[in-house]
């Protein structure tokens, strides 16, 4: 299995940035889509943003269009998510997600990370 590992969360100003990262163990990286989902308390699972193997091909929730960045680095086996003007509602722990495909991983992901927390003072 692909063994994912996100980091770089934290407490955060509203308006402010941060950029999360999502390291992945295993062979063939790029052969995976991979995305990002967040979950605030009491709220269900919701889906971010989501990238293609070699990143052409990108999607994101209505909610952070704009604001935040997906992006990768196959050579570091690496995804981030980059985080701009956030806002209280971002609030939430954020998980990286990945599949062989892009359709999947945006609806059903194969594999999931642990997640990391990201608090926006308000």
């Amino acid at each position: 299995q692909v063994q994912l590992v996100e980091s770089g969360g934290g407490l955060v100003q509203a308006g402010g940035s941060l950029r999360l990262s999502c390291a992945a163990s295993g062979r063939t990286f790029s052969s995976y889509a991979m995305g990002w989902f967040r979950q605030a308390p009491g709220k269900e699972r919701e889906f971010v943003a989501a990238i293609s193997g070699f990143g052409y091909r990108t999607l994101y929730a209505d909610s952070v269009k704009g604001r935040f960045i997906i992006s990768r680095d196959n050579a570091k086996n690496t995804v981030y998510l980059q985080m701009n003007s956030l806002k209280s509602e971002d609030t939430a722990v954020y998980y990286c997600a990945a599949d062989p495909k892009f359709n999947t991983v945006v609806a059903a992901p194969g594999y999931w990370g642990q997640g990391t927390q990201v608090t926006v003072s308000s």
